[in-house]
């Protein structure tokens, strides 16, 4: 194998960690804004509640794949979206996939988020009313931040996800790390160097981003007495979001 090609094109390389690294990062923090009021509507059943579940159950039951393809080559197809403001950010591929990534990682979160404000004890609730708090008090000092403690696993699954997730960048000619992989294979034409060097890449970024949500994790949810070793066991019954719901990319 000619992995000298790959070392000649490191710069490439760490230009596709960067576009991943950016897309991820972005796509989880607005993903995040649109799961935290989707959860709450989620749990109290709010007026908004069908359009909320209608659009989680669409973008958790279709692929990654088609979501995106639906983003950067369907809305095209329709003039009145080519006349409009919002063609200036649809004619970007980096847009499209960001929007993509966006609302399917919000989907995602918002049903861990609504699995951890729905197992919330009881006894908490009562005992932040007991105290004289209000409704807003009550979410926003009790409610949640338990709730976020006990999703932090499921939470760290989606983070995982969507790193992964980010590979269907490069079917749209964003240069992310598989992107830079398959260039780099179409250039010299080579069959595995820029795809095992792109794996490689996804591995230390991984495991990465599992031992910080592992320190996370040990810090702050060590009254539950899970496992945080290398056991490779999973936690126990915390925020469970549909367990039995098979969950699509």
């Amino acid at each position: 194998m000619k992995f000298e090609l790959v070392f000649r094109h490191w710069d490439l390389f760490l230009s596709g960690v960067w576009v991943t690294l950016h897309l991820t990062a972005l796509a989880l923090i607005i993903g995040f804004m649109i799961a935290l009021p989707a959860a709450l509507s989620l749990t109290r059943r709010s007026r908004f509640s069908p359009l909320v579940r209608g659009y989680v159950y669409f973008f958790r039951g279709t692929p990654l794949l088609v979501q995106t393809y639906l983003i950067y080559y369907g809305l095209a197809q329709f003039e009145f979206v080519r006349e409009s403001w919002a063609w200036f950010f649809l004619r970007e591929a980096w847009w499209c996939a960001l929007i993509a990534f966006s609302l399917n990682s919000g989907a995602y979160t918002a049903e861990i988020l609504r699995g951890a404000i729905a197992t919330t004890p009881k006894g908490e609730i009562d005992g932040a009313k007991a105290l004289g708090l209000s409704e807003r008090q009550v979410t926003w000092l009790i409610l949640l931040p338990s709730a976020l403690r006990r999703a932090l696993p499921q939470y760290g699954n989606e983070v995982v996800f969507m790193l992964h997730g980010t590979v269907v960048a490069s079917i749209i000619t964003i240069q992310d790390i598989l992107g830079v992989g398959r260039t780099v294979n179409a250039k010299y034409y080579i069959a595995y160097e820029g795809l095992l060097s792109a794996a490689a890449l996804y591995m230390v970024i991984t495991f990465t981003l599992v031992w910080v949500f592992r320190r996370v994790e040990k810090r702050y949810l060590r009254h539950l007495d899970i496992d945080f070793g290398q056991t490779g066991k999973k936690p126990g019954k915390v925020a469970g979001a549909d367990a039995g719901v098979p969950q699509m990319r």
